[in-house]
């Protein structure tokens, strides 16, 4: 038996001659062997020569994929489908002053009164449907946060899907600012339609004229402006938890624990020492000393607004640079 190794240029293919004896000796030929290696196979990174979409349709998809996620599953982030129930309650849940207000004008006038100081349009109300502390941001709006941002970041740390993004013409900024946009929808749609929606029932309900809207619509505005800083203030919490950890589950119950756990920790230093200034380490009170100011309410705090407002400032700059910090040290490529 005679081997000879033949080279070629994907590899090496091995060649076998085999004579027989007997029968068949005059016409012995040889018999080669089929190559039992594998094909190795080049890979060439050529770059996309053809026309790209432009920025606003790459920044659109990143939106849409996160945003859209909630309706539909199909091409888009899937939302659990326990996740979508607990957004469904969330929604009816802030939807339910208005169903109070439409059964005020169904009952008798003594009850009508008693329902309009309960559920009407006043400073109180309108500033309850923000930044209430039971059940809204007690139940609602930190549940609300924690489901939408949890694995906003978190989910790209741990799959590696930021080397997708980053293998396309898509920059850092665009990145972290479509997350951060895509989170904030979520939640002014939840907030602010539903606190819009309230004031506007109100009005077609009661019947009310041009002079009750002149009059209302400066604390209706002042609501408003408080219903933003709290969105932006927690989609900047949120998504800083969910750029600095590799779970949803840690991201999503380290914003609970930070939204209550700070409540909760400077109300028992107020009921123990007599004083609000601990209250500035809350998200919550921060908002809602900051929101008296706007509708005119007033303060339940004891300390100046104007350190409420530093610190509020404070934690949004904090989260953000966090945020953009995390962004920057993503993967661009995975092997």
């Amino acid at each position: 038996m005679t081997e000879s190794d033949s080279a070629t240029g994907l590899g090496q293919a091995r060649i076998e001659a085999a004579y027989g004896s007997g029968d068949g000796d005059d016409d012995s030929s040889a018999t080669v062997a089929r190559p039992m290696q594998g094909k190795i196979f080049e890979q060439i990174y050529r770059p996309w020569n053809g026309p790209l979409g432009p920025r606003w349709v790459r920044n659109y998809a990143i939106y849409r994929h996160h945003v859209y996620g909630i309706i539909s599953g199909t091409g888009h982030r899937r939302y659990h489908p326990f996740v979508r129930l607990l957004l469904l309650v969330v929604i009816l849940g802030s939807m339910t002053p208005i169903l109070m207000l439409l059964l005020s004008t169904m009952v008798s006038d003594d009850a009508t009164g008693f329902l309009n100081r309960m559920w009407g349009v006043n400073r109180y109300n309108l500033w309850g449907n923000v930044l209430g502390y039971f059940p809204r941001n007690l139940c609602m709006w930190p549940l609300l946060t924690a489901l939408v941002v949890g694995g906003l970041v978190s989910d790209d740390r741990r799959n590696g899907t930021s080397a997708i993004y980053f293998s396309r013409p898509v920059s850092r900024l665009d990145y972290a600012a479509m997350k951060w946009l895509s989170a904030a929808s979520v939640l002014a749609i939840v907030i602010l339609l539903t606190y819009m929606m309230y004031y506007s029932a109100a009005v077609v309900f009661k019947g009310e004229g041009w002079s009750f809207i002149a009059d209302t619509i400066p604390i209706f505005m002042g609501g408003l402006l408080a219903g933003i800083l709290l969105v932006f203030t927690y989609t900047s919490i949120g998504i800083a938890l969910s750029s600095i950890s590799t779970s949803r589950f840690t991201a999503s119950i380290s914003f609970l624990g930070y939204i209550l756990g700070t409540k909760l920790v400077a109300w028992l230093i107020e009921i123990q020492f007599n004083t609000t200034y601990v209250y500035m380490l809350s998200p919550y009170d921060c908002l809602a000393h900051v929101g008296q100011w706007l509708v005119g309410l007033p303060y339940n705090y004891d300390h100046p607004l104007a350190l409420s407002a530093i610190s509020l400032v404070t934690m949004n700059s904090v989260s953000l640079a966090v945020f953009a910090s995390r962004v920057a040290s993503l993967e661009v490529t995975r092997e």
